[in-house]
């Protein structure tokens, strides 16, 4: 009996930002990652995001065992991403704490 390895392809898909998906799901790259370096088995991680297969799951994670550095750079890079956001949404986003004080004394009244 004889059969033809086929090399898989990871089933990640970038978007139009920049992210990476898994399958096609809207689930990012980071979120299974994340999940597996926290523990997650595979099932458990299809459990929390019911639009994941078990095969695209094992595929992510195989394919980030494999390729762990260049992974491990975009994994950085997202989260730099996510800082600078969250910095310039501070920056033209009012402080909330004093309409928050008001408003609660004046429930309070």
């Amino acid at each position: 009996m004889s059969f033809t390895l086929e090399r898989e392809t990871p089933p990640l898909q970038e978007d139009e930002t920049g992210a990476i998906r898994v399958g096609n799901s809207r689930v990012l790259l980071e979120t299974v990652i994340r999940a597996f370096q926290d523990g997650a088995s595979p099932e458990s991680i299809i459990q929390r995001y019911s639009t994941l297969s078990l095969s695209d799951v094992y595929n992510t994670i195989g394919y980030y065992l494999r390729h762990q550095e260049a992974v491990e750079a975009y994994l950085v890079q997202r989260e730099q991403l996510a800082e600078s956001v969250q910095h310039r949404l501070s920056e033209i986003q009012p402080d909330l704490t004093l309409i928050r004080t008001r408003l609660l004394s004046q429930q309070g009244q």
